[in-house]
């Protein structure tokens, strides 16, 4: 073979490998330490709504139910290894149990590692006082020191929740929401947490439109429009792009129900500093 046409060959391989790569969009890695809520959020949907509009995502979530930030630091201290431990990559996922916060800290680069508070504490800013302390453990934790941190903001519960901590709120949703809110504005700006993911902003949203029916037993989201609406403001948050233009649905979900999830999605991404500063 000629100079010429080996030169050729190597522009043409370099070519198609850049082409390659430029539809395979880019790949964020995210990880949720969180409980059942952030399993609502992230372990459906949110895949294949960056899949569906070229971006791939690496999702871990280090569950516990009913995870609150001290017994996350609690974990962080000890070692203890009482996570579960879920991965999606590729769209796959795979659940590893008894392990511990280190392992899955360090069992990837993260580009984005999210913090919650259990539902039952979200709106009660006492509850949080730890946050510095597991931010910091995360921080030397983590194998990419150049990672975000990012807050999920969690949702009130259905008025006609039987939860034991809904008394703390008046058996109240819009208190509870309005407790969240603020609560949520106030520690982030006290602990430096610039990036809010307000699943809790979307789902009241979209309750607005179409009733207090997102929830599957009073405040675990429902399993189609529910878990669909946060996953679109997750979706949003990460990679930037307008969620409404997005057409991927679970097929079980009808398109005016996906319509509403989107755009209660995107509106909460949009207008989350206005919503959180209302809360006074």
């Amino acid at each position: 073979m000629s100079w010429f046409k080996r030169s050729v060959t190597v522009l043409l391989a370099t070519f198609l490998i850049c082409c390659s790569c430029m539809s395979a969009g880019r790949v964020l890695k995210v990880l949720a330490i969180g409980n059942s809520f952030s399993e609502d959020a992230v372990e459906q949907n949110l895949y294949e709504l960056a899949a569906k509009q070229g971006d791939s995502l690496v999702i871990g979530n280090a569950y516990i139910g009913g995870c609150s930030i001290d017994h996350h630091w609690e974990n962080a201290q000890t070692g203890r290894e009482e996570y579960s431990y879920r991965k999606i990559t590729g769209g796959q996922l795979i659940t590893r149990n008894h392990v511990s916060l280190k392992e899955i800290i360090q069992d990837d680069k993260w580009d984005v590692i999210t913090l919650q508070q259990a539902s039952h504490f979200s709106g009660i800013p006492d509850t949080y006082n730890n946050l510095g302390k597991l931010m910091n453990y995360v921080k030397c934790t983590a194998l990419n020191k150049h990672f975000r941190f990012a807050f999920h903001q969690t949702w009130a519960y259905a008025e006609t929740s039987k939860h034991d901590a809904f008394k703390w709120y008046g058996n109240d949703q819009k208190k509870m929401y309005h407790d969240i809110c603020k609560t949520v504005r106030e520690v982030t700006s006290h602990f430096g947490i610039h990036k809010i993911i307000p699943s809790g902003i979307a789902i009241q949203n979209a309750r607005t439109l179409v009733g207090d029916t997102l929830n599957r037993d009073g405040y675990h989201l429902s399993y189609l429009m529910g878990r669909y609406t946060a996953a679109c403001t997750w979706c949003e948050f990460l990679t930037g792009k307008n969620v409404m233009k997005n057409s991927y649905r679970p097929q079980a979900l009808n398109l005016a129900a996906a319509e509403i999830a989107r755009k209660s999605a995107h509106l909460a991404i949009k207008n989350v500093k206005k919503e959180l500063r209302k809360a006074r």
